[in-house]
């Protein structure tokens, strides 16, 4: 259903498709990122940095600061129970809107001091607005109220019917599909709020379970050919690689190749801590199928992992006739039309590159293997594309973020695990330093002599910009201030994702040129990339990231001979918080980590902001909502064994169907 048919303006469809909402469908959705409780108390009980909200009288004239591009803070007093109350509100520079003996709604956070920092302010009745109140991820010129006005008008205007069978439905009490939209929009109360998250939840993992365990059952089917692979080849090809293999390389890949050898699809997760040598594990196996004379195809989540994957293994392969070539979107059109005719033509045996490569107009000659980086980053229907370009198409899932045998069989069906636990010799561990505060001061000085002997830097923020609502540092003022201090000696680069893949390639490119000495950057730098010269690595903020993904972005330094080193900066006071960034700078085997992280994320605040999973659900969380995802996959198995009696069910199984729940 169009947006137009809730009226929502062109010029705020524009808004809305940037934020990947194109439907009203896609609307709804949306779900709100965290819920504020409006709670009207007297000024006595208030406690510093609370969220507060209250009706008020203005009693002095508004005033105006302006700073920086398109920013300023407007002041003005307030009372409020007898009391009197500085507010400030940030980059809502109208003073109009603030006329003394004005009457208004103030919502905001209590600095202490009597000052009052104003998110949100009205005039309509404060009774009305009080209770559990959604949180929304917007953009510039759409406001919260725009949300919520558009959510209520689709959910007014749209059939919904049940997903969930109503057997299922009655024996785990879930709510009908219509009151759970209705109630994580505007929650009538917590325990209403808690049954729709839980119904949704179920959802999602059961759609996952019946797609995934539908599709073990296509890959498990015997096929009765076999591909050839000549061992004597495959060995000669390994013993000339310049590395020897540990044993859990020589195991992986034992485990691969026999598999690529059987009757049946391959359908295994390879899974090691950063550095552990799975890519090269990838490389032998794609040779292997270089010599049964399949393709094989190679999925990385970005184009500078695509990129830096297809500089490798040309490398690895350059003592033998494998052609290689990299396909993503930002290359010519005259450039994707020739590896496309040449890939057809099976002049191309290994094709790298993002989600290109799965897209409808390449065809492959004769695909026998693809690989996928970073498994949990592309869904199923990607994988299912991909699949379907060959005739027994053997699937290799490389991940640095292991997985529990548990949950990995919940995820992935009965797929087969190959685990690498050795890193390659001479790979030093990252010393990791928790710096309790937010400053580089106390550490500046020993970085800087390692940046005199020739290591490079990055400074990793989890912002790209400055938001007045949340203290958080952000890439583009520390580049800023860092530049002023330091700009005159060493060499600076700034890189987000906001930036073209042409100027990230090229601030990459010149990184790894050691143009730079640092790069300020966000999270983009997480996966994959490889800098010989940066051996040192600042994470600020880094209660922010959970253990897991601070040792994903830790393996990007110490990548050559010499030491890497990490600083962890934060000045939380949250003792869970500081716990884990401890834990951090103990541990520096990705398996403990792994498991401490699954050990500390307990079942989190309902009303707190939510964590995204590893396999990129909406609302579930495979290790927090881990009996759900359990439930829905036996669930899941069961339907499947009696989908005639579930036309619905059915229909959307076998692809034939997917929109007519939401309509």
């Amino acid at each position: 259903m169009d947006l137009k048919t809730i009226k929502v303006t062109p010029k705020k469809q524009e808004i809305l498709n940037l934020m990947k909402i194109d439907s009203v469908e896609t609307l709804v959705s949306h779900y709100p990122f965290r819920y504020e409780e409006n709670i009207v108390k007297p000024f006595d009980e208030w406690n510093k940095e609370e969220r507060v909200c209250f009706e008020g009288v203005i009693i002095s004239q508004a005033r105006v600061n302006r700073y920086g591009y398109k920013r300023s803070s407007t002041r003005f007093k307030m009372m409020y129970d007898d009391t009197e109350l500085d507010i400030t509100l940030f980059n809502r520079p109208w003073v109009n809107a603030f006329s003394v003996g004005k009457v208004i709604n103030v919502f905001g956070r209590y600095e202490g001091n009597y000052k009052v920092t104003c998110m949100n302010y009205n005039a309509n009745s404060l009774q009305e607005q009080t209770g559990i109140i959604p949180v929304y991820n917007v953009k510039d010129g759409i406001s919260q109220n725009d949300m919520r006005k558009y959510i209520r008008s689709a959910l007014n205007a749209m059939r919904i019917k049940d997903f969930i069978p109503e057997d299922y439905n009655h024996k785990y009490k879930l709510l009908s599909k219509h009151k759970a939209l209705e109630e994580i929009h505007f929650p009538t109360s917590k325990v209403q709020l808690k049954h729709s998250i839980r119904t949704l939840k179920y959802e999602e993992f059961l759609k996952f379970q019946l797609q995934m365990q539908y599709m073990k059952t296509l890959n498990h089917k015997v096929l009765g050919f076999c591909k050839e692979v000549d061992d004597s080849l495959l060995q000669a090809f390994i013993g000339q690689l310049p590395f020897t293999l540990t044993k859990g390389q020589d195991k992986a890949i034992y485990e691969i190749i026999e598999d690529m050898k059987s009757d049946k699809i391959m359908y295994r997760l390879l899974q090691g801590d950063v550095g552990c040598g799975k890519t090269l594990v990838a490389a032998v196996a794609m040779y292997a199928s270089y010599l049964s004379k399949h393709q094989a195809a190679l999925l990385a989540p970005t184009e500078i992992l695509a990129k830096q994957h297809y500089h490798n293994l040309c490398k690895t392969f350059e003592d033998s006739d494998v052609k290689i070539e990299v396909l993503y979107s930002s290359l010519s059109t005259k450039v994707k039309q020739d590896v496309l005719a040449r890939l057809k033509q099976g002049e191309i045996d290994i094709l790298i590159g993002t989600h290109a490569i799965f897209q409808e107009q390449v065809e492959y000659l004769n695909l026998g293997l693809v690989v996928a980086d970073e498994q949990h980053r592309f869904g199923v229907e990607q994988r299912r594309k991909l699949l379907e370009k060959g005739d027994k198409v053997d699937f290799l899932l490389m991940s640095a973020t292991p997985i529990p045998r548990t949950l990995a069989v919940s995820i992935f069906g009965d797929m087969d695990v190959s685990t690498i636990e050795e890193k390659p010799v001479g790979r030093k561990a990252v010393t990791t330093t928790y710096v309790k505060e937010d400053s580089l001061r106390s550490v500046l000085s020993d970085i800087l002599q390692k940046i005199d002997e020739q290591d490079q830097c990055y400074i990793v923020c989890p912002a790209i910009e400055k938001n007045e609502e949340y203290e958080i540092r952000n890439v583009e003022e520390l580049y800023k201030s860092m530049s002023e201090v330091l700009g005159r000696k060493y060499r600076l680069a700034l890189l987000h994702g906001r930036l073209s893949s042409e100027e990230k390639d090229q601030i990459m490119n010149d990184f790894l040129a050691h143009q730079y000495d640092f790069l300020i950057t966000t999270t983009v730098i997480e996966v994959g990339v490889d800098v010989k010269d940066a051996n040192i690595m600042v994470i600020y903020d880094a209660h922010r990231f959970g253990m897991s993904q601070i040792h994903q972005l830790r393996g990007r330094v110490g990548r050559s001979s010499r030491e890497g080193y990490c600083y962890l900066l934060s000045a939380t006071k949250e003792e869970e918080a500081q716990k884990r960034l401890s834990l951090c700078a103990q541990i520096n085997d990705g398996f403990e980590i792994a498991r401490a992280d699954l050990e500390l994320r307990g079942p989190g605040d309902l009303l707190g902001i939510r964590q995204s999973g590893i396999s990129g659900f909406i609302l579930g969380d495979v290790v927090k909502d881990f009996n759900i995802l359990e439930t829905a996959r036996n669930d899941a198995l069961h339907l499947l064994k009696h989908l005639q009696e579930y036309p619905d069910l059915y229909d959307f199984v076998m692809k034939k169907d997917y929109t007519s729940y939401l309509d």
